[in-house]
């Protein structure tokens, strides 16, 4: 194999393979980190107390690895992978092990924070590892495999959470994560070289403050909103407005800046605008159906909450075969556009589909639309790394990539808000004053069967009348990436590493317009 030492990460041809088992583990991480959580947090508000702080368990990690992926794409470009993937797992271990000692939920958050900043970056570095090693054209069955170990985590993290917290204790969630670093971060300082030169650089703090700040507002807006505070309250609108100033302040210095955080000269490359205007409405779509399944399944149907996890598994198949299949496609072809575009098409049929849903709807049809949907969400992020990455000149990999996770991530945030919106506004319109006590936060699968027949049927029609409109609006937001998608000019996948300046990234890219008559 013939690697370009322009990044000089590159480890010997040997050590390919190694350093992709050590991407693995590490995705795997990051993934876990994010799903493990959720079906302990029951027993850990039960131990530590702290109810009305139970999200900023969720929303500490989600912000903290958001704000910090740009930056660590950056620092990546400038200093070389391997010692920022080091200190983003060594960061995230330390986070584990303090969230594993917590003995409040004060300092459960703050640790949740702590490890998200490692999070952040292990994702985003790990990602851009591949872009140092391994051709574009042999680049997209390694990131649709890496798709694939997202979509597992996604299924058995929850399950695995439960176990180990109906067998063990909560804090053990977060010990299980120090073998899996440890073995990374072995293999990764065994495989990978560190960066040789040493060139002098200038760090654009100001553009990391301020990014920081957007992004920190931003994401604490769509996270609080329609939640602790009304939308309309004065802490939302000035969440907005801060991030609204601090975004603009960002656009005005990254265009002075000698080596900004997050060049501006990315928006004008049409590969990684489109394909991130893609991959934040399949995100909105993504979060949403997560977020809301279950609780259709636990609310509608019933099921106990390990029982809705393995339900999904039908949207997880879907989306790990998708996004394997795709991978190989591009590896096949060296072609990527026509993916995205008939991904989104099924993703759109099987959000509208469960749209439609009813009480009495057979298990067998629903698994089918959460089997469409996964379908139409396997492809989008592994096409979009790897055309990103394809599309842009090696200093740029780092950052670029960085940015693909960026918009999913804030696609992911928004969605979860709005559709959390919707569903509340619904719910109360098709209740009224059957909503069991408590409102919202009691409404349960226990709450429910207590109530009188006339009103349980009552409230198990409304409550499925209320997820209609979520699941229509999220095919919109699919419906609409489906539209973008035939604006992505293609750009054949290179089969060889090699460092490419902007002016022949825009002239393959013109070439590609205009074969396709775009």
């Amino acid at each position: 194999m013939s690697l370009d030492t322009q990044s000089a990460d590159a480890p010997q041809a040997q050590s390919v393979g190694l350093v992709i088992g050590a991407v693995a583990v590490t995705l795997l991480l990051a993934s876990l980190g994010q799903t493990i959580v959720s079906t302990a947090l029951p027993t850990i508000v039960t131990e530590l107390g702290g109810l009305d702080h139970l999200t900023w368990v969720v929303i500490a990690y989600l912000l903290s690895s958001t704000v910090v992926a740009p930056v660590y794409g950056k620092l990546g470009d400038l200093f070389g992978r391997k010692i920022v993937l080091q200190a983003a797992i060594v960061i995230f271990l330390i986070g584990a092990v303090l969230s594993a000692v917590a003995s409040s939920m004060t300092f459960l958050i703050i640790a949740r924070t702590v490890q998200g900043l490692g999070g952040g970056g292990l994702m985003v570095v790990a990602m851009t590892v591949v872009a140092d090693i391994i051709p574009p054209r042999q680049r997209g069955k390694i990131q649709g495999i890496f798709g694939a170990v997202f979509g597992v985590a996604t299924v058995v993290g929850p399950l695995l959470g439960g176990f180990i917290v109906e067998h063990l204790s909560w804090h053990w969630i977060f010990i299980i994560n120090l073998p899996l670093g440890v073995l990374a971060l072995a293999v990764i300082g065994f495989a990978l070289k560190p960066k040789p030169d040493r060139v002098a650089h200038k760090i654009d703090y100001m553009g990391f403050v301020l990014l920081t700040t957007a992004l920190s507002a931003f994401v604490l807006a769509t996270s609080l909103g329609g939640n602790t505070f009304p939308w309309t309250s004065i802490q939302i609108i000035g969440l907005v407005v801060l991030a609204a100033v601090a975004l603009a302040a960002f656009i005005w210095v990254e265009a002075r800046a000698a080596e900004p955080v997050l060049p501006l000269q990315l928006f004008r490359n049409n590969t990684f605008l489109v394909s991130n205007s893609i991959g934040f409405l399949v995100g909105m779509a993504m979060f949403g159906s997560i977020t809301f399944l279950p609780m259709y399944l636990q609310i509608a149907k019933g099921v106990t909450p390990t029982g809705s996890a393995l339900q999904l598994l039908p949207m997880m198949i879907g989306l790990i075969g998708a996004s394997t299949i795709s991978g190989f496609v591009m590896s096949k072809t060296g072609r990527y556009k026509i993916l995205p575009t008939l991904s989104t098409a099924v993703l759109f049929v099987g959000l509208l589909l469960l749209g439609m849903m009813q009480l009495d709807t057979p298990d067998w049809q629903v698994a089918i639309y959460m089997f469409l949907v996964g379908v139409g969400i396997g492809p989008v992020n592994s096409v979009s790394v790897t055309a990103t990455q394809n599309a842009v000149s090696r200093s740029l990999v780092g950052v670029a990539t960085a940015g693909t996770t960026l918009f999913r991530q804030i696609g992911g945030s928004i969605g979860v808000s709005v559709f959390g919106a919707i569903f509340s506004s619904g719910l109360a319109a098709q209740l009224g004053d059957a909503m069991p006590e408590g409102g919202g936060n009691a409404f349960n699968a226990q709450a429910i069967q207590a109530l009188p027949e006339p009103v349980r049927i009552q409230v198990l029609e409304g409550f499925s009348a209320a997820l209609h409109p979520v699941f229509l609006t999220a095919s919109a937001a699919a419906l609409l990436a489906f539209a973008l998608s035939f604006l992505l000019k293609e750009i054949p996948l290179a089969t060889t590493l090699r460092k490419e300046p902007e002016a022949e990234i825009e002239a393959e890219e013109n070439a590609a317009a205009a074969a396709v008559g775009v």
